[in-house]
């Protein structure tokens, strides 16, 4: 199979930083599904990876989102059968999604939505990961402080987790959501996602509340 890969971490800038490469065509274990990709999504964790991380083998994999069709199962496999349209974040401890077909366990893929390309699906997963462990998990916006307050603002909310964090909570909860945005259009595009004010962060903020 078809795949992109880097075989020593460095800049980018290299001749070899990526390269195009062949790969054995991947077999489920119990609970994988061997999915063919359709699309994935570029983050700033692959950057990282791929500038400091030594490949664990001859060559490394990156890529985390992607949106494809299950091609086959594993023997243990309970949710999905071949045919399936999913969209997942993978795991760091395995070979990324920037491959023709790739393994992932069953237990983080979801069902792409029906009404969304198979592009637009990948962009989501680790996004919405990272704003949802965020509002939630690290700061528990659904319990309010002893102080009282019902404003969240959002840091760069123009950004892929930023903007996600803004639907999120204004589907979710009835708190005032403040984001900042440096752009006019930046500014229209998180009011757009949710955000009930928009204040630029490259000016004093407090005169601009």
């Amino acid at each position: 199979m078809k795949a992109v890969a880097y075989s020593a971490s460095g800049p980018i800038d290299r001749e070899d930083a990526l390269q195009d490469i062949t790969l054995e065509k991947p077999t489920p274990g119990d609970r994988d599904l061997l999915v063919k990709v359709n699309a994935v999504s570029v983050n700033p964790v692959d950057t990282k990876l791929r500038q400091a991380k030594s490949p664990d083998g001859e060559w490394q994999v990156l890529g985390f989102d992607a949106a494809g069709v299950v091609e086959a199962v594993g023997p243990g496999v309970q949710n999905f059968k071949p045919g399936d349209a999913v969209f997942y974040a993978g795991s760091i401890a395995r070979p990324g999604t920037n491959s023709e077909f790739h393994l992932v366990d069953e237990r983080i893929v979801g069902r792409k939505p029906s009404s969304l390309s198979d592009a637009e699906a990948a962009a989501l997963p680790l996004t919405a990961i990272t704003a949802w462990e965020m509002v939630f998990d690290r700061l528990g916006v659904r319990c309010p402080p002893v102080q009282g307050g019902d404003i969240i603002l959002i840091i760069g909310g123009g950004g892929g987790v930023g903007s996600i964090a803004i639907q999120i909570l204004r589907a979710t909860t009835d708190l005032t959501i403040i984001a900042t945005a440096s752009r006019p259009e930046t500014q229209e595009w998180v009011k757009e996602c949710g955000a009930h004010y928009a204040i630029n962060h490259r000016q004093p903020m407090a005169p601009q509340s």
